[in-house]
């Protein structure tokens, strides 16, 4: 739940929402929620986000038979996971927005990819993430209450306590998890920079697909770029050891292909 954002972008208010609008079910700073609202961005779809905290988003994702968050409300359906998001935006897209390659071989190298980064490298910034910020309140705060009803901002000072705990014991966020889990990323971070290493632009042919969203997104939280609404800003408002590694990341070429990514996105 560690790398998403609510936009600051002018997109229509919850008091403007048709249904004719797709809804996404967030958490502010969920990096599998970025990796669904950037394909709606780069999709050019206009949607309405709708932004809860921790633990808050339990309370509303059962409502549209789903756990957690992103969930994406359409006029099809609606799609409780970031791969199902995408694939259902991909079935709608135009011929040249295509997420997901018609030739089979690339297809296949892409969604091998997108399962990779989703079941590993999604979950280990996550914990590398909280890891460095979880007893900070005022950080988690800034993370988690973006754009959120105002009751649940008011309740953050109540809720945060148990929920800190929750959180440490469901993701197993110990002492030592920051450097075993420093260690896995920066082997993804190998694999991609050895894809990249013929001069690439793109991880899988010559154009953005889910495989790129979904690298981009997930890694975000150990890259913090610039453009990031939910990291804007100097990477020394972050605790000393954290930004120390967060530089350290974005030296790879794998981070340096996150941070054009993002200057692109914008």
């Amino acid at each position: 739940m560690y790398g998403g954002h609510c936009p600051l972008t002018k997109k229509p208010t919850n008091r403007s929402f048709s249904p004719k609008l797709m809804r996404l079910i967030t958490i502010p700073i969920s990096h599998y929620c970025e990796k669904v609202r950037w394909a709606l961005d780069y999709l050019k779809i206009s949607y309405v986000e709708e932004c809860h905290s921790p633990p808050f988003h339990l309370l509303v994702a059962p409502r549209f038979g789903g756990k957690t968050t992103p969930i994406l409300t359409t006029k099809d359906g609606i799609f409780l996971d970031s791969t199902d998001c995408l694939k259902y935006l991909d079935s709608i897209a135009s011929v040249d927005k295509k997420l997901y390659p018609n030739q089979v071989e690339l297809r296949q190298k892409v969604e091998e990819l997108e399962e990779l980064f989703d079941e590993q490298l999604g979950v280990l910034t996550r914990l590398w993430g909280y890891s460095h910020t979880i007893n900070d309140p005022k950080l988690i705060k800034q993370a988690w209450c973006r754009n959120v009803p105002w009751i649940e901002r008011a309740l953050f000072p109540v809720v945060f306590p148990k929920t800190r705990t929750l959180a440490c014991k469901k993701f197993n966020i110990t002492p030592e998890s920051n450097i075993e889990t420093r260690e896995k990323i920066k082997q993804i971070f190998e694999q991609v920079s050895n894809i990249l290493a013929d001069g690439r632009r793109y991880l899988v042919g010559d154009k953005l697909s889910a495989a790129d969203i979904t690298f981009a997104a997930l890694a975000a939280p150990t890259i913090a770029p610039p453009e990031h609404p939910a990291t804007r800003g100097s990477v020394d408002n972050f605790p000393v050891n954290m930004a120390k590694e967060i530089n350290q990341f974005r030296k790879t070429p794998a981070g340096q292909f996150v941070l054009r990514l993002y200057r692109e996105r914008n």
